[in-house]
């Protein structure tokens, strides 16, 4: 009687009592090969390693999304800038990560609190942090719940437990006010993460860690610096490597056949640049700055880098490729790699990292006149000292960091764009070249309206290759949440007013919405538990870039919170 008392008694402490769900099986490599397989689960940030962000559950479809109803949320403490990770979904239990780099593990049917996990954070350096502190993402696999913290840590947390097994400081935080504010990949037996920073005097290094022990297996930098040879060296004249930048800020995605990880980098510091047309030999910087603002291909088991494409040479617009969508398809018997950029364009590579084509999501774009299906840039508008006006997209891009979808059934690519453009001011600043608690930007910025035109956004479906373009729906502000599209031939779009809308993915019809009450700034997944499909949203306002629409969208933006976080989770009736 007493032995069976605590025994009960430990059951229930750990937050598994009577009707929760069973606990998840391990997941490791092999499972996550397989993940399209268990559309059920949402192991991994961009669902699986083709990246898709999208789901084959069709229980609820174009035809029944009417009936959508909400069915629990959870609100998240310490919610400062909102939500805007992606959450995951594992065997019904349901987890995500929060600002303060807090975790939850929720029952994924009731939302019951499993268990709650707090990071001992560095207080004082992240009330200094620019991007903080905010967390986009977590990893799971063998055990474990892997976050990146905003003091440059790699933490462990157990998945069954909430406890923590291990953490390993990979950046020096405190001299820099730099840390990790993306979702870490799992590759084979080792997490990948990149640090935060195209505006710091650092080399923006991606680390490989031992996924079990937490060693710090290797290191790339994003900088070429002085122990490296070269061409890659020769691109920052005159020991303007220390200036840095370079960061790998959102998780990559990884080419199981190829073997390779495939990486977007941050821009070069300063992030804005006076040296104009003469910017290979003058400037800040003189060069094209290798490998910043470029994709690169990365060996998991050595850090080796085995290819690259710098996208846009010499980046002097902050237009950089760390938006970390690396959409795998095949057609036609070739096989490709779709990456969306910051930039308004959309580059399509071959397996091996070339360069299949370049097509354009937005209209307002003039800080190139064009960009040429091999890569090659037509155009460039390179700013001196002083003030300039009308430069499309504004900083914040003309698609941002959150996720788009591609759909296999329709075989379209859905992706959110922006129509806005700045002024700005630039500035002949003194170079930053050693580590220390500055931003290095260069330039006074203000957002514009595009000429003759209003700034808006759109979400648009388009042929992944060509571009070739489906449908497209106009919102009054540009939306800066993920998408989701689903074997039910739905489309869900989180908006920037705080609308949840769903779809039709084949032809833009709108069919279902659902008022969240603040904005979204964050993920969206589908999953099942207890046998029955999810919708899960993350809401929550904030962000470099939603800072931006009070004053100039004006509206609601004036009084939506920038405290508040909520996980909105939806059924069918």
């Amino acid at each position: 009687m007493k032995r069976g008392f605590i025994r009960a008694s430990i059951f229930l402490a750990a937050g598994f009592a009577p009707g929760a769900p069973a606990l998840a099986a391990d997941v490791d490599f092999q499972r996550l090969l397989k993940a399209d397989q268990e559309p059920q689960n949402w192991m991994t940030y961009h669902g699986s390693y083709k990246s898709w962000h999208y789901s084959a559950l069709a229980d609820i479809s174009a035809e029944n999304v009417r009936n959508l109803r909400e069915a629990w949320s959870h609100v998240a403490s310490r919610s400062v800038r909102g939500l805007q990770s992606y959450p995951l979904a594992v065997d019904g239990v349901l987890y995500y990560s929060g600002s303060y780099n807090q975790v939850w593990a929720l029952d994924g049917a009731t939302g019951r609190v499993l268990w709650q996990y707090k990071q001992k954070l560095n207080e004082d350096l992240v009330a200094k942090q620019t991007h903080s502190p905010y967390n986009r993402g977590i990893a799971i696999g063998y055990g474990n719940v892997y976050m990146g913290t905003l003091d440059g840590k790699l933490a462990a947390i157990d998945m069954k437990t909430g406890k923590l097994n291990w953490e390993t400081k990979l950046v020096n935080s405190e001299k820099l006010t730099v840390g990790f504010t993306g979702a870490p990949l799992l590759v084979k037996d080792k997490v990948i993460i990149g640090a935060q920073g195209g505006e710091w005097p650092d080399r923006g290094p991606i680390f490989g860690v031992d996924a079990k022990s937490g060693k710090q297996l290797w290191r790339f930098y994003t900088v070429a610096g002085e122990a490296d040879n070269g061409d890659a060296r020769n691109t920052w004249l005159n020991d303007s490597w220390r200036t840095g930048g370079g960061g790998g800020w959102m998780a990559g995605g990884y080419d199981p056949e190829t073997n390779s990880v495939w990486w977007g980098t941050a821009n070069p510091a300063p992030l804005y640049d006076w040296s104009g047309p003469d910017y290979q030999t003058k400037g800040a910087r003189p060069g094209d700055n290798l490998y910043t603002t470029s994709v690169i291909l990365l060996d998991p088991d050595t850090g080796k880098l085995k290819g690259y494409h710098q996208e846009l040479p010499h980046d002097a617009w902050d237009f950089d490729s760390a938006t970390g969508e690396f959409i795998m398809l095949e057609r036609d018997g070739k096989k490709y790699v779709v990456h969306p950029s910051k930039s308004g364009f959309v580059w399509v590579y071959d397996r091996s990292g070339k360069v299949q084509n370049v097509w354009r999501l937005i209209k307002h774009i003039n800080f190139v006149k064009d960009i040429k299906s091999n890569g090659e840039l037509v155009g460039r508008r390179d700013m001196t000292e002083g003030k300039h006006t009308n430069l499309c997209p504004f900083i914040a891009g003309g698609m941002s960091w959150n996720m788009g979808s591609y759909n296999p059934k329709t075989g379209l690519l859905y992706k959110v764009g922006n129509e806005w453009c700045m002024d700005l001011e630039i500035k002949k600043t003194t170079p930053v070249l050693e580590p220390m608690a500055q931003l290095n930007i260069g330039a006074d910025f203000n957002i514009t309206h595009p000429q003759g035109d209003k700034a808006h956004g759109h979400v648009s479906a388009r042929d992944p290759i060509t571009g070739e373009l489906k449908w497209e729906v106009k919102f009054p502000e540009p939306p800066l949440a993920s998408l989701l599209s689903t074997g039910g031939n739905v489309l869900f779009v989180p908006d920037a007013r705080g609308w949840l809308r769903a779809y039709d993915a084949r032809d833009g019809k709108e069919l279902w919405s659902h008022n969240n009450g603040q904005g979204h700034n964050g993920g969206i997944i589908t999953y099942k538990a207890k046998g029955k499909q999810y919708v899960a949203v993350m809401t929550g306002w904030g962000g470099l870039a939603g800072d931006d629409y009070a004053a100039f969208f004006g509206g609601n933006f004036a009084q939506m919170p920038k405290d508040s976080g909520v996980i909105k989770v939806f059924a069918l009736r």
